[in-house]
């Protein structure tokens, strides 16, 4: 295994405890922008997982047994640093998309934006989860190594659709709307902390992919609500000023550098 630069383990350092548990299971601590029959609507649109001996299900299986070679390398490392969602230490994730460090200013109100995005986010995925279950890849295999702290009862937890694939895309989805100069970019990033899910063997990558889109459906409808075009003036202020700063995450060349080398 590769040896992970000293940009990329201050990268991680900056993002959350490198061995962090993914926080889309957690109860949320604030109400969201959707309601019940929004969140319904959504998570109703996502199909069911792919069969269990399906040609979608052989191509998952087989794609997450080539992203063992990833274990312990700079690609498994930026996965380490995107296990960690919770909104005030989730947003240095886009730190590098935004061309800034969010730690630079204060960002209360970005803060509570990204909590409510967590909460309908989740509860979303959470919904779909839900109806039908599917193992995940360190469900089934129990030796395989997670790059969180996981417990045995978490392996056994559903897999379909992946809960923090949907919370990542949302933020960035959300982050598109507020700096739409950077719109690419923070996409980009929300796409990342999707595969990073896979690179992880927390999910298949029809799981993430599910998450992906489902979190840009539950970013849009988020955006067209009324609290959040309320609260979307104080956030764009705080990112602005955090913009302003002229400050830049010393991990950005390391988190190039890991998302420019080709996944096996």
């Amino acid at each position: 295994m590769n040896r992970a630069p000293a940009a990329l383990l201050a990268l991680i350092a900056l993002g959350g405890c490198a061995s962090a548990p993914t926080m889309t299971s957690a109860p949320a601590r604030t109400a969201g922008y959707l309601d019940a029959l929004q969140l319904s609507a959504l998570s109703g649109r996502v199909p069911p997982p792919p069969a269990a001996g399906s040609d979608t299900d052989r191509a998952d299986r087989a794609t997450s047994d080539r992203y063992r070679a990833l274990q312990g390398g700079d690609r498994w490392l930026l996965a380490t640093a995107h296990a960690e969602l919770r909104p005030a230490l989730a947003l240095a994730h886009f730190d590098c998309a935004l061309g800034t460090q969010m730690a630079s200013a204060p960002t209360p109100q970005l803060t509570a934006l990204f909590e409510k995005i967590l909460h309908d986010a989740d509860a979303a995925a959470e919904s779909v989860k839900a109806r039908s279950f599917r193992a995940r890849p360190v469900g089934d295999d129990p030796a395989r190594p997670a790059c969180q702290r996981l417990t045995e009862a978490g392996r056994t937890t559903p897999s379909y659709p992946s809960g923090s694939a949907t919370v990542g895309a949302a933020y960035g989805e959300v982050l598109a709307a507020l700096a739409p100069e950077r719109a690419a970019e923070s996409r980009r990033t929300g796409h990342e902390i999707a595969v990073s899910r896979v690179v992880c063997g927390m999910h298949y990558p029809s799981d993430a992919e599910a998450g992906e889109t489902l979190g840009r459906e539950v970013a849009r409808a988020i955006v067209a609500s009324p609290g959040f075009q309320t609260d979307r003036i104080g956030a764009q202020a705080e990112l602005a000023a955090a913009r302003a700063a002229g400050l830049s995450s010393p991990g950005c060349a390391a988190e190039r550098a890991a998302l420019a080398a080709p996944l096996p």
